[in-house]
Order: structure tokens, then C-alpha cells, then sequence
């Protein structure tokens, strides 16, 4: 059985436009949507599916099922980028393993990787760079540069925020697992980037759906709690245990050993009076009981009674009111920085600058992390709009829209429009 099932190449001439394959995106319509304006606007537009989530979201011509391997997978790309005359290919995350063979084979055909991310300035803001992003970003380490770049700047076009719906989330994860599980036969050499069966992570979603009311109960009181008493607090964001950015860019094998080194940290050198809020990410699968795991530690270290556990809640609203964040690379470090909020990173990050972040390390920072230098910031953000930041979102459709608008201009090289 061949690896690969496709269209036939194209005969004749390249038509204008660019070629452009799409790899994997996010459990969700961006890509199919992405690839429909693609089409619109006279690109050629192909899509690798490397699973039934995959192919399920996908619907459009030019589909192309990789049935191979992972070792075989590099080889195989690469007769697809000359036999499809590719010149451009874009993927959601830079580090999963299949998206890492083929960027390094795009770099030896000369085509041109975009890759998407959450945005690193949020909310409302998509990353959308040219050949790696976080860990693997050509951005400048310099906060001199940022500033110096920013004013040769027009200023930023008008932006509005969008809607986001966890409910929606939920269910699209959900509906790619299923089709994934469902498909695996037709698949027989995929391995997921993710530790856990789709089944597992099914049941996990489901959870969190049903206990949805719950969790949003508990978050809003302990929002109004820490209002009420006026608390000092730190805010640690989690991040998804299988991201890419804690796996490679960062010193953790995984979220438990950043939260055991956090409130470790916290309990030997923040203020005793201070609290440590530990914020479960919005797009956790629910697999691990972060919350027991959490309180668990907090009891082994003697603060059982200042960490709290935010499940559900706006974190615009949390980080502004917070004493410091502590990320190991999260974007939300940028949500942080913007309020003026100091901000330690425990990984590497493109925001994790002199000037922007404390860079003393953590058991200092509980004691003398000081605001961001609010000139720099502003200028770190006007050349990230400018370089690789796109407006809209993921998980509504006028956040989709916009973000697919937004991705086509800067593809065809044309300047951001205002809302």
C-alpha cells in the first residue's frame, strides 16, 4: 500500500498564484477555511492529512492522505513539495514531530514555512511567522532593537476584540478524536504528537463539558473572594502538558515538575502574607486532575493554605489585579506585561527580555521583581503586529473570519486593514 493517496500533479503551466500545502492546524475549521480564501484569492491549495480528525476537517479538493510512517514521512514530503511545485506551506505549531521533518526539507527545497500559533500578545492576536516561532523565532533578543524598530512604525490599524467559546472548543476536540479513533485503519503508520489516546482525551473533554456549570461556580467565587479580601496574590498560568514549548523550550520534562519547582519556590521565598494562584489553561483536556495534583504539593510544602486553584475565569481579570506571574513560556506573559504586571519566564520565551522580565530568577522574583518598562513593551508589541502578528481567534466564527483575512493579506504581502 503506497504512503501517500493524492490528486494526480497538475499538467501544464503553474497558474498564477502560489502553491501552497497546508499540514496539520488546530482540531477545528481553521485550515479548511484558511484553505477556501487561499482558493478564492487564485492560490493552489493542497492539505496533508495525516488522521481522520485531520481529513474530517478538511472536505476540500487537493486532500492528500499520508498513510506512512514518521521516519518515512521526511522522504515522502519532499517528493510532495516537486511533485506538487510547492512554494509555500504553512502549519499550526513548528515542533510536532512531523511538522519538524518537514520544515527542515522546506528549508532544502526553498519553500516558505509559515507557521501559526496562539498569538503571543493576547488576546484577540494569532501568530503568523515566517520558519518557527517561541523557541525557534528569528526575532531579535535585543530590547534596543524593538525600540528603535518601533519608531519607523505607522501606528497600530484599529482592533476590536473577538468572541471565543469554550463550549465550542470542547466539542471540535472531541468530533477529531472521534473521526481519528473511527479512521485509525486507514492510517496505519500515524503517531500523534499527544501522550494520550483519542478515546482518553475524549472522556476528558466530556468531563469537562459536564462539569462545566461547576467549575465556572468555583471560579467566579474565588475571583470574588481575592476582590473582597483584597488579597496579594501571583498568578501561574499552566500550560498544556503536551506542548511543545514545555517539552523543548523549556527545562521541564512536563507541567507537574514546573508546578512542584513554583510552589517549592513560594513556599521558601514569597512574602508570607502573599498567595500563589495556580490557573488551569483553557484548553486542558482534562486527562490529569491538575487541581488534586496542585493541592497535593501545597500540602507537602506547608502552604496548603495560600495556593488556590482558578479552573475556570477570565484571566484579563486575574492577571491584572496579580502582585507577579510566573510562566514558564506562556503568552499570557504578554496579557501580564501589557497591565504593567512583572513577569518571570521559567523557559524560553520570545518576550523574555532585559527590560520586559525579571531575569534574577524565580526565588527572587517573589520579593524584587519590579513592572515592565512600559515604553519597551509597547514597542516589543508594535514590532510583533508588525512582523508576525495577525488579528482574530479560533474558536468563533467572527473570530475566524478575521483571522483568515488577516492571514491571507500578510501572505500576499499586503498591510494589516482595520476592523
Amino acid at each position: 500500500m503506497s504512503a501517500v493517496s493524492a490528486p494526480p500533479p497538475p499538467a501544464g503551466p503553474v497558474q498564477a498564484g502560489r502553491r501552497v500545502m497546508l499540514l496539520q492546524g488546530l482540531m477545528g475549521p481553521f485550515f479548511q477555511r484558511l484553505g477556501k480564501g487561499l482558493r478564492k484569492a487564485g492560490h493552489e491549495v493542497f492539505k496533508v492529512n495525516f488522521n481522520g480528525g485531520d481529513r474530517a476537517y478538511w472536505g476540500l479538493p487537493n486532500g492528500i492522505d499520508y498513510k506512512g510512517t514518521l521516519a518515512d514521512w521526511p522522504a515522502t514530503f519532499a517528493g510532495l513539495l516537486t511533485r506538487h511545485r510547492i512554494t509555500d506551506v504553512m502549519l499550526f505549531g513548528d515542533c510536532r514531530d512531523h511538522h519538524m521533518g518537514a520544515v527542515e526539507m522546506c528549508r532544502a527545497h526553498g519553500a516558505t514555512v509559515w507557521v501559526f500559533e496562539e498569538g503571543y500578545v493576547r488576546p484577540d492576536w494569532v501568530t503568523m511567522e515566517n520558519g518557527g516561532v517561541n523557541g525557534h523565532s528569528q526575532l531579535s533578543r535585543d530590547p534596543q532593537w524593538y525600540r528603535d524598530r518601533a519608531a519607523q512604525l505607522p501606528p497600530v490599524p484599529q482592533h476590536r476584540k473577538v468572541p471565543s467559546s469554550f463550549r465550542r472548543r470542547a466539542l471540535q476536540g472531541l468530533w477529531y478524536n472521534t473521526a481519528d479513533v473511527l479512521t485509525r485503519w486507514r492510517y496505519p503508520g500515524w503517531e500523534t504528537h499527544r501522550p494520550w489516546h483519542p478515546l482518553v482525551e475524549g472522556v476528558g473533554w466530556a468531563r469537562k463539558l459536564m462539569r462545566r456549570d461547576e467549575r465556572r461556580a468555583q471560579g467566579e467565587a474565588l475571583l470574588a473572594r481575592l476582590q473582597d479580601e483584597r488579597a496579594g496574590y501571583y498568578l501561574f498560568p499552566l500550560q498544556l502538558d503536551s506542548d511543545a514549548q514545555i517539552r523543548l523550550h523549556s527545562p521541564f520534562a512536563g507541567m507537574i515538575e514546573a508546578i512542584k519547582l513554583v510552589l517549592q519556590s513560594f513556599a521558601a521565598h514569597a512574602p508570607a502574607d502573599s498567595r500563589l494562584v495556580v490557573k488551569e489553561h483553557p484548553l486542558d483536556n482534562g486527562v490529569r486532575d491538575w487541581q488534586l495534583e496542585t493541592a497535593d504539593l501545597a500540602r507537602r510544602f506547608g502552604i496548603a493554605d495560600r495556593v488556590d486553584y482558578l479552573a475556570w475565569g477570565d484571566i484579563e481579570a486575574i492577571a491584572e489585579g496579580a502582585l507577579g506571574m510566573v510562566t514558564v513560556n506562556s503568552t499570557s506573559g504578554t496579557l501580564a506585561l501589557a497591565r504593567g504586571v512583572p513577569v518571570v519566564v521559567l523557559g524560553k520565551a520570545v518576550y523574555g527580555l532585559a527590560d520586559l522580565t525579571f531575569q534574577d530568577g524565580l526565588d527572587r522574583f517573589w520579593t524584587e521583581a519590579a513592572p515592565p518598562d512600559a515604553a519597551t513593551f509597547a514597542a516589543f508589541q508594535r514590532v510583533l503586529i508588525d512582523q508576525c502578528l495577525i488579528p482574530g481567534g479560533f474558536f468563533s466564527d467572527e473570530a475566524l473570519d478575521k483571522v483568515v483575512t488577516h492571514a491571507i493579506a500578510r501572505f500576499e504581502g499586503r498591510p494589516l486593514m482595520p476592523d
